[in-house]
């Protein structure tokens, strides 16, 4: 297993992480961090980076992808194609990977040939996020044209436009396809279908603290303080035996926590690494990843979203957010759902229910500095 993580400096790090032996009288087995490599591919700084079996790519505002092999440890290419700060990149599996610009462009690629199979004009200004839903089917993005947009990634089109009243600043599906969020400015919507099984929501900003949320009561279950300045990126993922919590902040740590199957209790930290660089993205190689088909659990075909046919919660918090895990999902060695948004009409979709628009205010001061999220 290895941390990567992309910074302001131009450098792409990664740290093998490999469990310790237990030492007497310790209740929980901590884990050690190694420098395993830096990469100096860029001439500007890291905004992006994701994560397949093989091959890690980053994204900057050199307007450029590059491309490094884990396997060999050496540089595979850059890939030249967006006019702009690459904003996004998902992985679905290890046969694409999907990109979003300043360009307005979401671009899919062959992760094999790495060839760009289709280039779509996806909003009027930049894109801002994107999201592949499990099945590969679909993809969500948001932009500064104030829409989010459904893409059918089978036919390469525009499948749905909605309109909403701010730039939105994330969006991402939860592992299962179930539910996905909207994160603009302190506001997180929370959308799902009626399938929808319990999960948990990770919220982390602009300050040090996490919090879990319950996405069905929009309760806070707990909250820890992670870092000392705040919280750039998340990565959720399960290894034998754990779920972790990547997280990565401005202060130059990568951290490791261990997730409790009672999320009203927070996690433990498994181990933490100093950069001494101010960290912008996070991912995690799993050399042992597999296709999402194989890794993911059973995933919710999605369906038309439309404002009459959601059932949307809300939440309202300052800072980053990260839609943690499903607490009924299997065991998984990827990060599933997270490479992707979509909701459109599949084969076999799932109809959205109607229900009444909640709110939970936090009791704490709103800052409205633009969020982070993740869907684990």
């Amino acid at each position: 297993m290895e941390l990567i993580a992309g910074c302001y400096e131009q450098v792409l790090f990664g740290f093998v992480v490999r469990p310790k032996s237990k030492a007497s009288g310790d209740h929980e087995q901590k884990w050690t961090p190694v420098a395993d490599f830096t990469h100096h591919a860029h001439t500007a700084s890291l905004s992006a980076v994701a994560v397949n079996s093989r091959f890690v790519v980053t994204g900057s505002k050199d307007e450029t992808i590059h491309i490094y092999d884990m396997k060999k440890k050496i540089d595979h290419g850059s890939l030249v194609h967006h006019n702009g700060t690459i904003t996004c990149l998902k992985f679905h599996g290890n046969r694409h990977l999907i990109s979003g610009a300043e360009d307005g462009l979401i671009c899919v690629w062959d992760a094999k040939k790495w060839e760009c199979l289709k280039s779509i004009k996806a909003h009027r200004g930049h894109v801002t996020f994107l999201s592949v839903h499990p099945s590969g089917k679909l993809a969500l993005s948001v932009g500064t044209d104030k829409t989010l947009r459904t893409w059918n990634l089978v036919e390469g089109r525009s499948a749905f436009i909605k309109n909403i009243k701010q730039n939105a600043h994330i969006v991402e599906w939860s592992p299962r396809g179930e539910k996905y969020v909207v994160v603009i400015l302190n506001k997180i919507d929370v959308y799902q279908l009626d399938t929808a099984s319990e999960s948990v929501l990770a919220v982390a900003g602009d300050e040090e603290v996490v919090r879990f949320f319950d996405t069905d009561s929009l309760m806070s279950l707990c909250e820890f303080k992670a870092h000392e300045n705040r919280v750039k990126d998340m990565f959720s993922f399960e290894i034998p035996e754990h779920h972790v919590l990547a997280t990565a902040s401005s202060d130059g740590f990568i951290k490791m926590w261990k997730l409790k199957q009672d999320k009203k209790v927070p996690p433990s930290l498994l181990c933490e690494v100093n950069t001494d660089a101010r960290l912008t993205c996070l991912g995690v190689w799993l050399e042992r990843m597999i296709d999402a088909k194989e890794s993911c659990p059973p995933v919710a075909e999605p369906s038309p979203v439309s404002k009459e046919e959601q059932s949307k919660s809300n939440i309202q918090e300052s800072g980053n957010t990260v839609l943690e895990e499903e607490r009924q999902s299997k065991p998984n060695t990827k990060k599933c759902g997270v490479t992707g948004v979509s909701n459109k009409t599949t084969k076999g979709s799932s109809q959205v229910s109607t229900k009444k628009r909640k709110m939970l205010e936090m009791l704490e001061k709103k800052r409205k500095k633009k969020k982070i999220g993740v869907m684990l």
